[in-house]
């Protein structure tokens, strides 16, 4: 039976042609077997038509509350709290080192020793000269009680007792001197062991014993080594003068954020350290402004039991730069950047992506970031899934934490083509 052409394509197109074969039809006939063709037509065309994807899953959360501070970082180094230049009071051979280079000394550990001989013999004289000193006074005070009752007798004249009197009161000082010098000359033997005056860690030796150690109160002395005081140990670093002004306006304002009263509570990190893990608390900021630079120095205490602080070494410290406030706090994931500007996006009522713009603020230490403007508490933000939605486009929601929802009867495929 001869037919129209038949094409199979995106639309199944078959020409409702009449054959020429069938002259005996009827016009009624003919437009039935018109109308059967084209429900034929149709019907292919439907069949072939594929069926779109799915809107895309995500999963969204609402932003958390939080009271949170502003916080503000600076670069700083550690000081000791005390720092003392190991020198001798006393200049002698040196005779002997009591401690291992670097080595963790204690307060009163014995560090120097120089030839005490010397010293000795000095005492020993000075012992000599008060016993001496001692000897002549006891001889001019009995003169003295003696001429006491010769003057009243009027057996002495008065310059005679007069005499008497100046030799006794002469040998009460020269007890007095020669006790004086014996405890000159004992502290020059006691400053012949030189101890650690603080608790600290003590550096490498300056002198070997054998060489002569240049000692007393001049400019001059030799330097046998240095301690630092290891725990606690100080911050120290600078802030400008605009951060200065808006410390103290809340300070004065009854918001103690960092002003110069102590125990503002405050946080660092090495230069190896991702968080802010060690704490510690203001206790000093400076009375003058630097007026070469503009800034003026602040000081934080850390406690240091294990020694990792060392003098000298960099870190970053971040100090409360506001009063606490109450926050809204998303995963620092979830925000997208688009050249200068920072967005979420963000799902509607009806299940759409709509993108909105965001100013961030810190990351907190459990890796949540502070946003300041453009949210609502109630948003439900796209958290995982991002790079799966568009603005404008349907997604299909799942709440974080909550058990994946129970897909629908699979789509069934797109037939294939009679």
């Amino acid at each position: 039976m001869g037919t129209g052409p038949l094409t199979v394509g995106k639309t199944l197109m078959i020409s409702p042609q009449i054959p020429k074969s069938l002259p005996s039809l009827n016009f009624l006939s003919r437009a039935a077997v018109v109308l059967v063709l084209g429900a034929l037509v149709a019907s292919c065309g439907e069949a072939q038509k594929p069926g779109g994807p799915p809107p895309p899953a995500v999963t969204v959360a609402t932003p958390v509350k939080r009271t949170v501070f502003d916080y503000d970082e600076y670069v700083g180094r550690f000081v000791a709290v005390n720092s003392v230049e190991v020198r001798a009071r006393v200049s002698g051979y040196l005779e002997g080192v009591h401690f291992e280079d670097g080595q963790t000394v204690k307060q009163g550990d014995l560090l120097f020793s120089i030839d005490k001989r010397p010293f000795q013999n000095a005492v020993d004289q000075a012992r000599a000269n008060v016993v001496q000193a001692k000897s002549n006074l006891a001889f001019t005070e009995a003169d003295f009680t003696r001429g006491q009752q010769l003057v009243r007798d009027k057996t002495i004249t008065d310059q005679t007792f007069e005499q008497r009197s100046q030799a006794f009161r002469n040998a009460q000082a020269s007890v007095s001197n020669a006790e004086a010098a014996l405890r000159t000359s004992e502290l020059d033997l006691e400053f012949t062991e030189l101890k650690a005056p603080v608790d600290g860690r003590i550096g490498d030796r300056r002198v070997s014993p054998g060489n002569l150690v240049t000692g007393g109160t001049s400019g001059n002395t030799t330097l046998l080594a240095t301690i630092v005081s290891t725990d606690p140990i100080r911050f120290e670093f600078t802030f400008d003068e605009a951060s200065y002004l808006r410390y103290e306006r809340l300070s004065k304002d009854g918001q103690d954020v960092t002003s110069r009263n102590a125990g503002v509570k405050v946080a660092l990190k090495l230069i190896d350290e991702n968080d802010f893990d060690h704490e510690g608390s203001m206790d000093f900021v400076d009375n003058v402004i630097d007026r070469a630079t503009g800034t003026i120095r602040g000081r934080a205490e850390f406690s240091n039991p294990n020694g990792m602080f060392t003098t000298g070494m960099f870190a970053r410290i971040r100090v409360p730069g506001s009063p606490p406030y109450e926050a809204l706090l998303v995963p620092d994931g979830a925000i997208g950047t688009e050249q200068a500007r920072k967005f979420l996006l963000v799902v509607n009522a009806d299940n759409t992506v709509v993108q909105k713009y965001v100013t961030p603020a810190q990351v907190t230490s459990d890796g949540l970031r502070v946003i300041k403007y453009g949210i609502g508490p109630d948003d439900r933000l796209i958290v995982n899934g991002i790079l799966r939605a568009r603005p404008g486009q349907k997604v299909t929601p799942q709440e974080q934490g909550a058990p994946p929802a129970v897909p629908g009867a699979a789509a069934a495929p797109p037939p294939k083509p009679n």
